[in-house]
Order: structure tokens, then sequence, then C-alpha cells
């Protein structure tokens, strides 16, 4: 293994890649808050991954349910109905599927449709059933910071310091996790930019990865086109650019979090973040 995989980390059961991963996202919902309804049929999602692939994406993630702030719920059915031809569709083609989902049921069908990896934005917390049903799989999983769902805009988004309150709590949660029987090398910890938390906090978190690294886990960094990179490219008096105009600047976060050891970065647009990561990764080569 090289000094780029132990600097990383490598996540058990999945590929081992010599510099950070690119996880392309696959939303096939109506409202997510970037590209809601675009791949919304089973044929356009699966047909998007694979574009995502041909872009560099290492692997792809299949969500069904928006988590923006304020989305409504889709029901059980509904999910299972988007989600899983899609990661039966992807895998069918050798591609590398996560699902994006809270739900115990969804995952545990998305991983018998070929998925490998479940990226939980509640980290177990919204569904009880979830940790048992990815402990039985022995699948991969990413626990992210959560302090509720986000009905109704921002939830308990308040902190004294940011960086220790996330890492602790990230801290208890993976060890609830641990404790539910899923392995610690099959552990991913991500600290939930934009989920209960502003600008300056999601500013701050991307400051301190080192922080999250030393939970012993492999991070993950999911910043495309959220809220905080508007903010930032607006200024203090400017209106935020739409979602689909953060793409440079999610590519500037994806360099930086590569460069400080992030596992993978999770993002809508590839190229350029493939491209990024790529150079950090030249550049770490060279010292």
């Amino acid at each position: 293994m090289s000094t780029s995989q132990v600097h990383r980390g490598h996540v058990a059961r999945l590929p081992v890649w010599d510099r950070c991963a690119v996880m392309g996202v696959v939303n096939v919902t109506p409202d997510s808050f970037s590209d809601g309804g675009r791949w919304f049929d089973t044929t356009a999602a699966v047909k998007h991954g694979l574009d995502l692939v041909a872009e560099g994406a290492d692997l792809v993630d299949v969500g069904g349910e928006s988590t923006r702030p304020g989305a409504t719920r889709v029901d059980e059915a509904e999910e299972l109905r988007r989600v899983v031809p899609v990661v039966r569709g992807l895998a069918s083609e050798g591609v590398t599927c996560s699902v994006d989902t809270m739900r115990a049921s969804v995952a545990e069908r998305a991983l018998a449709a070929g998925a490998v990896l479940v990226n939980d934005v509640s980290g177990g917390l919204a569904d009880p059933a979830m940790v048992p049903v990815v402990a039985a799989a022995g699948a991969p999983f990413v626990v992210m910071h959560w302090r509720g769902f986000l009905e109704g805009g921002n939830v308990r988004g308040v902190y004294e310091d940011v960086v220790a309150e996330v890492v602790d709590e990230l801290h208890a949660r993976v060890a609830a996790v641990v404790e539910g029987g899923i392995a610690p090398d099959h552990i991913v910890v991500d600290p939930g930019l934009g989920f209960s938390k502003d600008a300056g906090h999601d500013l701050a978190l991307l400051a301190h990865l080192d922080r999250l690294r030393a939970l012993g886990h492999p991070v993950l960094v999911a910043a495309s086109r959220k809220r905080f990179l508007g903010h930032v490219l607006a200024g203090d008096q400017g209106a935020p650019p739409p979602a689909r105009e953060r793409d440079a600047a999610t590519a500037a976060v994806s360099a930086i979090a590569a460069h400080t050891g992030a596992w993978a970065v999770r993002v809508h647009e590839v190229r350029a973040t493939a491209d990024a990561v790529r150079v950090a990764r030249a550049v770490e080569g060279a010292r």
C-alpha cells in the first residue's frame, strides 16, 4: 500500500485508489436542490451514471430522496422504485455504486441489487434498522454528522466550537455504529456540510479536516454546489449564483480536500473535480 493510501485510509471491501476518490452524484428525484428532475427516469439516470464514470468518477452515489432543507420525505415504495433499478443497471455495467438513503429497506434492496456502500446522511439515526441491516450485509457505511431532519430550515445549527462539537458527535456516533456490529474498517465519516450548519461552520470544518481525520476513519467531503459556496462567491453584498454555477468553486474545494487527505469527494459535476484530485496527487507525489 502506498504512502498516499495509508494517508487517506482504506475502506474494506471497496477498491483502493492512490488518490482522493471521486464520487459522482445521481439524484433520481424531482426536487434535489441542484439538478432535481434531470435524471428522474431509470434509463436517463443509468446513462447519467455511466457518463459520470466516463468523465472520471470512481464510484457513483444513487439517491431517490432529496435532503435539501425543507424537502418533504418520499414514501418507502417510491424511494425503492426510484433507486433500485438504477443501482441494478449501473452495477450490471461494472460501476462501483453507493446508495444514498436513510431507510434500511432501501439500503438492503440496493445492496442486493449490487450497491457496495451505504451513504446515510443520518448516520443510522433516522431508521433504527439501518445499522443492523448494514452490519448483516458486511457493507461499508458512511456516518455523516446529523442533528435531525431539515424540514422547515436548519435544525440546531448553533455551536460554541463547531469543529470540536462535530468531531465529538461523530466520535460518539461511530462508537454506536461499531457497537451495532459494523466493523471499524468499514466506516467512513462525513462532516455533513450544510446540514444544521451555516457558511462559517462549513468553512471552519473544511479548514480543519485534519481534526476529522484524527477520528481514525476515511473522510468523505460532500461540498458540491452547496449554499456556503454560493455565499463565498456572492461576497457580502451580492446574490449567490445558482447551484449549477458553483462547479468551479466545488472543484476548488475538491483540490483542498484531496490535499488535506480526504478519502473521497462527492460531486455533481465530475470532470473538473477529477482533474483537481489528480493534480493534488501529482503535487503530493513531487514532495
